[in-house]
């Protein structure tokens, strides 16, 4: 039986050639193995990450397309275009359009009965006769013109021409922009009364669809609704001529009141046709005389010879 001493007491940690220590006398996990990822699981990844792309594309553009349909427009500034025709300009028009008391475009032909044209000129004494219709039968200012228009039919301006003196053009103008009732023609103060009527009865046509074009001077009395009774009537013909009708001598002496010039075109006396005070055409008559050529037309002395005699026979 072996002997021991007593003090020295033998172990098999003793008998290792180190000294473990208490993590590595603790139980181990078995060990596994780790490999890079197949290529097969990165794979998906990255179809997973395409697809997630997709979708947030699709989404944003969802997105997107509703928030226009759903955008309101912005306002728009009440049209404020002058309706022309050349140098022709209607300021009754123009002024309802930029107040947005009328519903216009540049392109409208207004539908009336008849447009009157009530011709004018420039200075003191053609202005007193417009203040004289204002104060009777001409309508002072722009509601009383859409007022008579809604209530007969007839559509009133003053038909004036441009004016070379710029204080004079100016007074004019003041005028235009406080009633608001001239309609300024393609012509110059020094174009002869035929060119004048030609101008007046071109812009007319082409600003408004009318039945009726009436040329009228400034210095009568005029009924409106009686007027527009006359007009409205049916006539078997479609191209009329209205008006007072009369005739009398061709002047061939320059020294005398109302000379001719080419009164050799027109023998000894006028044919019938109607005063220049005041004429109205048919839409089908003015239409031809709108869209002839001014050279092609027969132009005398006098706007109302010229009418019948120029253009009608």
């Amino acid at each position: 039986m072996p002997l021991h001493h007593p003090k020295h007491r033998h172990h098999d940690d003793d008998l290792l050639p180190y000294r473990r220590s208490d993590d590595e006398a603790k139980p181990r996990r078995p060990y596994t193995p780790t490999f890079p990822s197949s290529p097969s699981s990165a794979n998906r990844r990255l179809l997973f990450f395409a697809v997630a792309c997709l979708v947030l594309a699709a989404a944003s553009f969802a997105f997107a397309v509703s928030t226009s349909r759903n955008r309101q427009p912005l306002p728009q500034p009440p049209p404020t275009v002058a309706f022309r025709c050349g140098r022709a300009e209607d300021s009754l028009r123009s002024f309802l359009a930029a107040s947005s008391h009328g519903n216009f475009s540049a392109g409208d032909r207004e539908k009336v009965l008849a447009v009157v044209g009530v011709h004018t000129e420039h200075g003191n004494f053609s202005a007193a006769r417009r203040a004289a219709l204002r104060a009777t039968w001409f309508p002072p200012n722009p509601e009383g013109i859409v007022s008579l228009e809604h209530g007969t039919g007839l559509s009133f301006r003053f038909v004036t021409r441009r004016l070379k003196d710029k204080d004079k053009m100016e007074d004019l103008r003041k005028e235009a922009d406080t009633y608001h009732d001239f309609l300024f023609i393609d012509a110059d103060e020094d174009t002869k009364p035929p060119q004048k009527m030609l101008a007046f009865f071109k812009a007319a046509y082409h600003m408004f669809n009318a039945e009726f074009y009436v040329k009228a001077n400034d210095d009568i009395y005029l009924r409106p609704d009686r007027l527009a009774a006359l007009l409205a009537k049916e006539r078997p013909q479609h191209k009329t001529y209205i008006g007072c009708m009369k005739k009398g001598p061709v002047v061939n002496d320059p020294n005398m009141k109302w000379y001719e010039s080419s009164w050799e075109l027109l023998g000894n006396e006028y044919f019938m046709h109607a005063s220049g005070s005041l004429y109205a055409l048919s839409s089908e008559v003015v239409e031809a005389l709108a869209t002839a050529k001014s050279d092609s037309l027969r132009m005398f002395d006098y706007e109302d010879v010229t009418i019948k005699h120029g253009f009608l026979l």
